[in-house]
């Protein structure tokens, strides 16, 4: 009986989890397929993915490595999230000329702005490849010798495959190891800006709605690719010519209604959805906890800073952002993770798993497995915690302490590989500086060193701390290093990088900041990331091996593999859902709701006039519904960081949205998905039109693109079908 109770927990599961998943495009055809039209959509799995016609994802580029775009004109024109491209906007920002706080609108193609290092990359194809790239491995025996093996036959690949030359293979793994797909790109490298709303509007609710329903941001920002005559990729030139796409999406006008079958197409950044238990655990109670802290801190002494001025506020607004994003998903991680029973439930499941381990007969095979999780975790735990200090404080959230690294890298290269990889990084490096200081404030970067060495000297495991640093008073010594670093300056540090390489070194090592950063980085290196990477080989083997099993006893199962950065569908509906008892919240919200909130001066919940003028007035053009606008809606499509930008797709491959964020009750379905409270975000893009079209008067990029009601074409059919039927009577 109780084996049985378990399965069916265990089937229930994994039926709900057929509303999440992140699949891969070319396996569409079957079951998912079936599954999405059962839930209203009208396309087939081939004008989703196909390589010799062109479909969907030949409209969906990564965007810069980290977002996803979607194509929306046949002149190249881009669209993805105002933070995907808020790095570009901030970029040609200045006090003067302030486009984060004002917008920019190009009215005309030669107004739209180069981006330095700014790319966007196509999928062409999608092949699996995993008996090419496994061939030979079985035969080892040791895990080094695997791996080796598996890099050995993907660099054959790579180098045999068949492509043009402005094309590129990636290979990456998929179920850990268990699957191996090939992607075929073309990348371009001159992508503009067209267009982005004031942060008053494209970061609406800023930090404090991040993560949150309900929201009402107008999360976009316009980019336009360009192509060289023959429409290739291209460096950046003042001739090449805007990007003929092989498809863009037509953009609905007809909005969306609850149930409605919703698409979102991108590249979900990383998941890990088949973690045992007791890593989840570990999540919950020891690592997400020691992240949050550190960034809570950061958090408020640049939020200090920038309430108090404007320059400093342009100069971190950025990386405010990046950092507050993360530790309030941490946050709302742990809290649903918690409010699901999700270590529980995990238990549940391998409790399941043992059970069809033993009548499987794969003891043998799979039956030490959990054991061996329990194991691996406990001993990782204190080399993870160690490690998570050492990347938050020194390579995260303390750029003193990051270009230091990256200085202290630099000698280890002088040291391994000698005289001349030592100038070629060097060189490198040095001419990168002028970005980093642009946005460097040695003030506020001095008290975020003061609060978080605070935590890395007393809060992360203690065995693990250099002997020299331990009961120093954090004070003087940070008082100590940004009075006489010369880190803390431009200048200073081409002075640390001026001479011969012996007298480089001597600089640096002569440093206070400097010698800091050393001590603590050869310590990291030599006490703790040796350990952990050892026993985080054993895990991420016995991962594969624990993926392997899942796959072999549970055939029928559909089970997708984790996210990895690569192009992904994930299909649900438009739907509301009740986060806490007596709470429920509707699907869509509007721009009344942005008025309701609007605080005059304030920097997250200000609105401006023009705004306000036109909502008085209602002057919303076509794009309301029944006199209301709307401005974002919720679903239940399963996505994650990396999906920032993706498009929302209607049942008749129209755009009708733009993905970007989860709900925070929602944030723990990177480790476990829960179809009652996880839902995504998107704008509703008839908010996104009219933004460009009665409040930026850009009626030249409207005019660019294919406006069309889907919705009341087949009402029109409908009523013609009525009429003959009526006749026929």
């Amino acid at each position: 009986m109780k084996f049985l109770k378990l399965f069916l927990l265990f089937f229930v599961v994994q039926l709900h989890a057929q509303q999440g998943g992140m699949w891969i495009p070319s396996l569409l055809k079957g079951m998912n397929e079936t599954e999405m039209k059962n839930l209203g959509m009208k396309m087939s799995a081939s004008d989703i993915y196909d390589i010799n016609k062109s479909s969907l994802k030949d409209a969906v580029p990564h965007f810069n490595g980290g977002c996803t775009s979607e194509v929306i004109s046949p002149k190249g024109l881009l669209l993805t999230n105002h933070h995907c491209g808020y790095g570009e906007i901030q970029a040609h920002s200045t006090v003067e000329n302030d486009y984060l706080t004002d917008g920019f609108w190009a009215m005309k193609m030669e107004d739209e702005l180069p981006n330095k290092d700014l790319e966007v990359t196509f999928i062409v194809k999608i092949e699996d490849v995993t008996a090419q790239i496994l061939n030979g491995v079985d035969a080892l025996n040791t895990e080094s010798a695997k791996q080796k093996k598996i890099q050995e036959n993907i660099a054959s690949l790579n180098k045999t495959y068949a492509k043009e030359s402005f094309q590129e293979v990636k290979i990456r793994t998929f179920y850990e190891g268990n699957q191996y797909m090939l992607f075929l790109t073309e990348t371009f490298k001159d992508v503009r800006l067209v267009g982005a709303p004031p942060s008053s509007i494209g970061k609406f609710g800023s930090d404090t709605d991040n993560w949150v329903w309900p929201r009402h941001t107008g999360d976009f920002s316009l980019f336009r690719i360009y192509a060289d005559k023959n429409n290739r990729p291209a460096e950046y030139s003042k001739d090449n010519v805007p990007y003929t796409p092989k498809h863009y999406f037509p953009i609905s006008l007809d909005g969306i209604s609850e149930d409605d079958f919703t698409l979102v197409f991108g590249y979900p950044g990383r998941t890990t959805e088949y973690l045992p238990a007791i890593a989840i655990e570990q999540i919950v109670k020891e690592t997400n906890p020691a992240k949050i802290e550190i960034r809570d801190r950061a958090l408020k002494v640049t939020d200090g800073f920038m309430r108090k001025d404007k320059a400093i506020k342009i100069q971190y607004a950025s990386k405010y952002a990046s950092i507050a994003n993360y530790w309030k998903k941490w946050i709302g991680e742990t809290q649903g993770l918690t409010k699901s029973n999700a270590i529980q439930i995990k238990r549940d499941q391998e409790a399941v798993f043992q059970q069809k381990v033993i009548k499987a007969g794969k003891q043998a095979e799979y039956g030490n497995l959990l054991a061996d999780f329990e194991k691996n975790y406990k001993e990782i735990l204190p080399y993870t915690l160690s490690r998570d200090y050492f990347m938050e404080v020194v390579l995260r959230n303390t750029e003193l302490l990051s270009l230091g690294y990256k200085l202290f890298q630099l000698e280890q290269i002088h040291n391994l590989r000698g005289e001349q990889a030592f100038t070629d990084r060097k060189n490198n490096l040095r001419d990168g500086l002028g970005e980093f200081y642009k946005d460097f404030n040695a003030q506020v970067d001095e008290k975020v060193f003061e609060q978080l060495i605070d935590l890395y000297l007393n809060q992360s495991p203690q065995q693990f701390i250099p002997t020299q640093l331990k009961n120093t008073n954090i004070s003087q010594l940070t008082a100590s290093i940004y009075k006489t670093s010369k880190m803390t300056t431009y200048e200073g540090v081409k002075q640390l990088l001026d001479g011969d390489t012996k007298t480089i070194l001597k600089n640096l090592n002569d440093d206070k900041g400097y010698q800091f950063i050393k001590a603590i980085s050869e310590n990291f290196l030599k006490e703790v990331n040796p350990k952990f990477e050892a026993i985080n080989t054993e895990i991420s083997a016995l991962q594969r091996t624990y993926m392997k099993a899942q796959l072999e006893l549970n055939k029928d199962a559909r089970i997708f593999p984790d996210a990895n950065s690569t192009l992904r569908v994930t299909y649900g509906k438009v739907k509301g859902y009740e986060p806490r008892d007596a709470v429920a919240y509707s699907p869509v919200t509007y721009l009344d709701g942005v008025m309701e909130k609007y605080i005059p001066g304030d920097y997250e919940f200000d609105v401006s006039q023009k705004l306000i003028d036109l909502y008085n007035a209602k002057d919303y053009g076509p794009y309301a519904e029944n006199g209301k606008l709307p401005v974002n809606f919720i679903g239940t499509n399963h996505t994650t960081g990396g999906n920032s930008g993706s498009p929302a797709i209607d049942a008749h491959g129209n755009l009708i949205g733009l993905n970007f964020d989860r709900v925070w009750e929602g944030t723990m379905s990177d480790v476990y998905y829960d179809p009652a409270i996880c839902r995504n975000i998107m704008v509703d893009m008839r908010y996104v039109l009219f933004i460009i079209d009665k409040y930026a008067g850009a009626k030249n990029l409207i005019s660019e693109m294919k406006l069309v009601h889907p919705k009341n074409k087949k009402q029109s059919s409908q009523k013609q079908t009525n009429r003959k039927k009526k006749k026929k009577n």
